[in-house]
């Protein structure tokens, strides 16, 4: 399954775990219909929501970067999950002077281009709350995005937007595209401006606004110390973030369609409906196009990078300067007059997310087709960045580390690969990176003791044999065996369009994604409700993943759980002797099972194998996790069926 529709997935079944989706499905519909929404603050500070906010942060490699008060997602983990949910709401109602978020940390991260992109780190609780924030005002302002934005949403990303350019590029003939730059968008959001849009989307609960503000204006704590107050913007970093960004630039996409794609002229048209979800309004463009002086226009957006796709060079300038003059007017932004620029794409190629992209006849009297390649820039800093990956494996070669680092390099190729083989050209794109490192290694790898490159090495996982088993170019370190992918070794995939039947806030919707849950969901909504004595709330979250990832079954037997007194949950290393409340460290086994694990007396061992009656292979699996516990094994003798201890 591709990484983009796994996370998506994973992020549904969270939902579905802590039982929040029906919920959002009712804020999603109640949108839809244009209600108002005045009490939002009870659900965001709902106990459920909290935890699943817990669970939607803690995988996020961001969650480990301490804020201004050095703490991370690492230092909640260990809390208990009812203390968690008392902070938040203590942080949010608790207080006197209302809720006052800590100084975000400013942070300087280099550009391509040599300039640096200022994020702002907010500290973990801050984090936490604002993932409570926004999972609440999500699927209502879902309802009202457009459908042309495919930036920071759910079930979208880079790979529809591409297909959308490609589209209109090659179906539609809209050779004109403008390249609009806003400057500095997420330093310049105007607050006020903001504050009325979120209320115009019927976001209406006055506690909630007064929270959003206060984000806004949390004080940033420079590098060099000093603090901040900021009057416009909105922190790159924040998790609430990214979606205030979309909803500040959704005005921007429905006016722009309302110009065309949705003007009114095409109400008085029929209508097709597609099997995508749109609905074909053909007949009422071309009679805007026979009738009217109308400019035709279409955005693609992706956060603050978006594209408009216009017919002639006239309407591409006139549609500039009016875009320009709204943008000043009513988002208080502007635009950069350096890098905005119109481009025929039969002449010069557009540049959109880091890909180059033009149009070009194959033959005389054919259609235009897309020609696709990796931009010149995103390649310059692929090639770098590989290349001083090269260099560090090279140094230790025949190390531990030197297998850890080419482990790096290849998730690097890896990476690299998944998000550009949706070029047209990006097999000769990544040959020029695949000559540059492979250069480097020879040199830095051939010897006088010799050639440091083999043509064979470890055995090939199932996937990698997939992927680049039948590659001549397959290199392993002679030291670790360790294979280096060949970058260059991919197919040009057509970038899939964006299914509008898609919603994870529908049950027909979610139903295109995944499958139902094919687990007792009231047994697993018991689990997560279990109160137990003491426990850190990554061990109460981690049991209803392993709930879910083992089926509802028993680790050992594969029976399913027929009640909550029967789910044990064991550690494989004792926290004892060390182990964690990690999810590696835990597995979910019947209460006979987990007495047998634990046995040391010899007749109490006889009579929970009698009851249990394990095979071979369950008896295996067994004693892995008693060799953990540092526990004699069980071992049944051959003629008879008494049993007697094995150490390790």
């Amino acid at each position: 399954m591709p990484k983009d529709k796994r996370k998506c997935v994973d992020s549904l079944r969270h939902n579905e775990y802590y039982d929040m989706q029906g919920v959002f499905d009712e804020l999603y519909n109640e949108s839809i219909k244009g209600s108002e929404f005045h009490n939002l603050m009870d659900i965001i500070l709902d106990e459920d929501n909290i935890l699943l906010a817990y669970r939607n942060i803690k995988t996020n490699g961001g969650s480990n970067t301490p804020g201004t008060d050095r703490l991370s997602i690492k230092d909640i983990a260990k809390m208990e999950p009812q203390d968690v949910v008392d902070k938040v709401r203590f942080i949010l109602r608790g207080s006197q002077h209302g809720y006052r978020p800590k100084a975000v940390r400013r942070k300087e991260i280099p550009k391509p281009n040599g300039k640096t992109r200022p994020l702002g780190i907010p500290c973990i609780w801050d984090r936490l709350i604002q993932q409570c924030i926004k999972q609440v005002m999500e699927p209502i302002c879902e309802a009202k995005f457009s459908e042309n934005s495919y930036g920071f949403r759910p079930n979208r990303s880079v790979e529809h937007a591409i297909a959308r350019t490609y589209r209109l590029l090659q179906m539609s003939n809209l050779h004109y595209v403008i390249e609009f730059d806003i400057k500095g968008f997420f330093d310049n959001v105007d607050h006020s401006k903001l504050i009325k849009q979120i209320w115009t989307l019927g976001i209406r609960d006055k506690e909630l606004i007064y929270v959003i503000k206060r984000i806004l204006k949390a004080p940033i704590k420079m590098p060099d110390g000093t603090l901040v107050k900021p009057e416009k913007g909105t922190p790159q970093g924040g998790i609430l973030s990214p979606l205030l960004a979309n909803i500040v630039l959704n005005e921007l996409d429905r006016w722009v369609e309302s110009q065309w794609q949705y003007n009114k002229v095409t109400d008085n048209y029929s209508q097709k409906p597609q099997k995508n979800g749109t609905v074909d309004r053909c007949h009422g463009y071309r009679a805007m196009r026979e009738s009217t002086k109308l400019k035709e226009m279409w955005i693609v957006r992706y956060a603050d990078d978006f594209r408009i796709f216009c017919k002639t060079k006239s309407d591409a300038e006139k549609t500039k300067i009016a875009i320009e003059k709204w943008l000043k007017d009513r988002l208080r932004l502007d635009v950069s007059q350096e890098k905005t620029r119109i481009v025929n794409t039969r002449v010069r190629p557009m540049e959109f997310l880091g890909f180059s992209i033009k149009v070009h006849k194959k033959k005389k009297n054919s259609k235009y087709v897309v020609d696709s390649h990796i931009s010149p820039k995103a390649l310059k800093d692929k090639s770098d960045k590989l290349a001083n990956q090269v260099k560090v494996f090279c140094k230790y070669k025949d190390s531990d580390q030197g297998a850890k680092e080419v482990v790096i390099y290849n998730s690097m190729v890896l990476g690299i690969q998944n998000y550009y083989r949706i070029a047209t050209n990006v097999a000769s794109d990544l040959n020029k990176i695949q000559q540059r490192t492979y250069r480097i290694m020879y040199n830095r790898l051939n010897t006088q003791s010799g050639n440091a490159l083999r043509k064979e090495g470890r055995t090939l996982t199932q996937l990698e044999q997939q992927r680049f088993g039948k590659s001549k170019s397959l290199r392993y370190i002679a030291g670790t065996r360790e294979p280096i992918y060949p970058i260059y070794y991919i197919q040009f995939k057509n970038p899939m369009a964006f299914n509008r039947r898609i919603c994870p806030y529908t049950t027909e919707g979610r139903a295109i994604i995944h499958d139902k849950l094919g687990i007792n969901c009231n047994l697993m909504y018991q689990l997560m409700n279990q109160k137990l004595a003491s426990g850190s709330i990554e061990y109460y979250d981690n049991r209803i993943s392993l709930y879910s990832a083992q089926w509802g079954k028993c680790y050992i037997t594969g029976k399913e759980f027929q009640c909550l007194e029967d789910i044990h949950c064991h550690h494989k290393i004792a926290k004892s002797k060390g182990g964690s409340d990690a999810y590696s460290n835990l597995v979910l086994v019947d209460k006979d099972v987990h007495i047998l694990i634990h046995a040391t007396n010899l007749e109490i061992v006889k009579q929970y194998l009698k009851i249990l009656k394990l095979k071979s292979p369950e008896i295996q699996k067994l004693n892995k996790l008693r060799e953990l516990l540092e526990l004699p094994i069980i071992v049944k003798e051959k003629r008879s069926l008494t049993l007697s201890y094995k150490c390790e």
